[in-house]
């Protein structure tokens, strides 16, 4: 990583980059379906972010918000490149104010350790699925 990272609010032309950055994880939900994933992140209630470096996206975050009280973060990822430069926990703090939120519930199955370094609370969560899955 060269430069100091950049945020603002995800714009269509970010599109591309942003599922660049989920198909290296192997988030293939996110990647099938391009106007999906767009239409996701600029739902009404939705707050995207987007890191960037040197005019590049090394990292983005959506968010599903109420504006006043809670806050969920669906998609945080930061560009291999890109981790452990501060990015993921700076997106954090730009969306706060934001979201209109009071705190944010997410759901993780590999990033705790991160997470656990910001003041938080852990609480057992669970993801429901329709019935015929």
């Amino acid at each position: 990583m060269k430069g100091l990272p950049q945020f603002r609010t995800y714009e269509e032309v970010d599109l591309d980059a942003v599922l660049n950055l989920c198909a290296a994880e192997g988030w293939a939900s996110y990647v099938e379906d391009r106007a999906r994933s767009h239409r996701v992140f600029t739902a009404p209630g939705v707050v995207s972010i987007v890191a960037t470096v040197d005019d590049e996206v090394a990292g983005f975050a959506y968010f599903q918000t109420d504006g006043a009280i809670q806050a969920h973060l669906s998609l945080l990822v930061i560009s291999e490149e890109s981790r452990h430069a501060g990015i993921a926990r700076a997106l954090l703090a730009y969306a706060f104010p934001l979201l209109g939120a009071t705190r944010i519930d997410l759901i993780t199955d590999n990033a705790g350790g991160f997470y656990r370094r910001l003041s938080h609370k852990e609480k057992p969560g669970f993801r429901i699925y329709p019935a015929t899955q």
